[in-house]
């Protein structure tokens, strides 16, 4: 293996007057460049992991590079890697990280869903870069990760090279991140349990009636928090931002939050609220006042991107949310549009700013939020450093399209650390088939489903499917959310994902992929694939006892049958369920 070759590449800097350090460690050669004299430290916590440090003598920008033969590799893995798992180019343009957008973290993936190298950035705070990708001069992979070091704590990096499954390796830097960074607050199980969304069923034509009017069948169907969307601040239906700000309720739709809040919390559920945070709308009684004290202007959205360097933002800002909780008696928040305060080249701070960077300004408004209540976060705000101010974070929007949402649930499971995973919200037709929607919430069924549709329009097969498939995330929680996780084959967007605990295996197919039965106990496999023909691969002798569930969760058949090493086939309805107990 060898370092990273100093071949110009397109939307590089060069650093002034560099100094390099030469560093050899794990079987590895990194070049270490700054502005500034270099120290470094390599320690290797456990075998084939590795903890290095580069400190400068004065706060610098400060670049790790190293380089690894692409030999095996079938996809690059990234916290904002989206739908694509390709293995990008070196030269491509370099990734930012930061508190409010991205995460600094990647896996090249090899044959075998094997970590090749997967590293992590101790800094989840202010801005780290990144850029991975094949080297065309040498047809190896390449890494670099920049960011501004201190000499009190310089640039800290932690490299997996043990080969184990990658999700185990990420597993392994959200403990690290965890470690470095102190303890997270346990997250309220009703965190981890459905809930109803407003968003896609009304839009933002919400009111107390149209929520109240889903509350009662949400709760009889599983789920235990309701999440009220866009639309409760203003009469405005324009899907822009013009209105948002002033945080007071409609006085059409909501004539009575406080009164609304506790009726839908007496069918119970608990209820969040959602806030565009950054925003203040230009049709607002707030623009003339907060205009000194902004980012920038979203002329698409109408509105300005608010500057939390300054405290009167910040209390502007937190004081509206704490109001909703202390006053109205909300459960909790849906904070929205976190990654909108990452502006490019944002203004200098004024002389009534407490803090030089953005990023602070973002963590000391979070920190003023209240403590004690749920928190929904969304991608691509996914750093580490949010976790002590949320309980749950979710899929970034993906309407209708479940293979988006597998996926973008997936990623977030493998680096959500202690935060419960939410779906996007699921909706469809009212003309879907019950088998398709059932294989929507299989898309989702390794994180907390979020509903958004009109139940009371809902047939009743399509009725039956929720109450199966809702009940079976509730009963089959801790395995789903808290058991080993081993999603396969980043490369096709995972075709098979499977948790396991002590005794339970549940595996959902998205592919006519074989699907492997557990030596002992009990495989629940889901079928969230068109295909009804479903292979069993079996490495041992014995007999098993099979239930076949449809779509619906009625039974279809029950037998016992023998067991033997090879490929079994078993009929397993779209959408359906096998239960498999040896």
């Amino acid at each position: 293996m060898t370092a990273a070759p100093g071949i110009w590449q397109p939307h590089d800097r060069t650093f002034e007057q560099p100094e390099e350090v030469r560093v050899e460690a794990a079987g590895l050669e990194f070049a270490c460049t700054a502005a500034a004299a270099l120290t470094w430290t390599a320690t290797e916590p456990s075998p084939g992991v590795l903890e290095l440090r580069v400190t400068p003598d004065r706060t610098a920008d400060v670049r790790v590079a190293w380089q690894v033969p692409c030999v095996d590799a079938t996809a690059f893995w990234a916290a904002d890697g989206g739908e694509h798992r390709g293995l990008p180019p070196f030269w491509r343009r370099p990734r930012t990280a930061a508190l409010e957008k991205n995460a600094p973290v990647g896996c090249l993936v090899g044959a075998g869903d094997v970590a090749i190298c997967t590293f992590a950035a101790g800094e989840v705070v202010r801005p780290v870069r990144t850029r991975t990708g094949v080297v065309e001069e040498t047809g190896e992979f390449g890494f670099w990760v920049e960011h501004e070091a201190t000499p009190d704590a310089g640039l800290l990096l932690r490299l997996d090279l043990t080969r184990r499954h990658f999700a185990a390796t990420l597993s392994g830097v959200a403990d690290w991140w965890r470690a470095l960074h102190g303890p997270v607050a346990d997250v309220p199980d009703v965190a981890r349990m459905p809930a109803y969304s407003t968003w896609y069923a009304m839009q933002q034509h919400v009111s107390a009636e149209s929520v109240e009017r889903q509350a009662g069948p949400a709760a009889e169907l599983g789920c235990e928090a309701i999440i009220v969307d866009d639309g409760w601040h203003s009469d405005d239906r324009g899907r822009g931002y013009g209105y948002v700000g002033e945080w007071e309720p409609s006085p059409t739709s909501f004539p009575d939050i406080s009164g609304h809040v506790a009726k839908v919390r007496g069918d119970g559920l608990a209820y969040l609220l959602w806030y565009a945070l950054p925003f203040v709308g230009r049709h607002t009684a707030l623009w003339d006042r907060v205009e000194p004290y902004t980012l920038a202007y979203k002329d698409h959205m109408n509105a300005a991107i608010v500057d939390p360097r300054y405290p009167y933002v910040r209390d502007l800002v937190a004081g509206h949310l704490t109001r909703a909780v202390t006053e109205w008696g909300m459960d909790g928040l849906k904070i929205d549009f976190i990654d909108q305060f990452a502006v490019e080249n944002p203004p200098p701070p004024g002389p009534e700013a407490d803090c030089e960077t953005v990023n602070e300004g973002v963590r000391r408004l979070l920190a003023q939020l209240p403590r004690d209540c749920l928190v929904e976060l969304r991608q691509p705000y996914v750093s580490p450093g949010l976790w002590p101010f949320a309980t749950m974070v979710r899929a970034s929007d993906c309407p209708l399209s479940p293979a988006h949402n597998r996926q973008r649930t997936v990623d977030l499971r493998l680096i959500a650390g202690p935060l419960a995973v939410h779906a996007d919200m699921l909706m469809w037709h009212p003309g879907e088939r019950p088998a398709r929607v059932a294989t929507q919430l299989i898309s989702v069924l390794f994180a907390v489903p979020q509903i958004s549709v009109d139940l009371t329009s809902q047939t009743p097969e399509q009725a039956e499917v929720l109450r199966f498939w809702l009940g079976f995330f509730r009963e089959h929680a801790e395995v789903l959310q808290r058991g080993s996780f081993r999603p396969a084959r980043p490369d096709l967007g995972y075709p098979q994902v499977t948790a396991r605990s002590e005794d339970t295996v549940v595996t959902a197919r998205y592919a006519p992929v074989p699907v492997a039965v557990p030596a002992t106990g009990t495989l629940w496999l889901a079928n969230g694939d068109a295909s009804s023909d479903v292979l069993l691969e079996v490495s041992g002798s014995g007999t098993a006892r099979a239930t076949i569930h449809d779509c619906q969760g009625r039974i279809v058949s029950e037998n016992t049958f023998a067991l033997r090493p090879g490929i079994a086939q078993v009929t397993v309805p779209e959408g359906g369920l096998l239960r498999l107990e040896r």
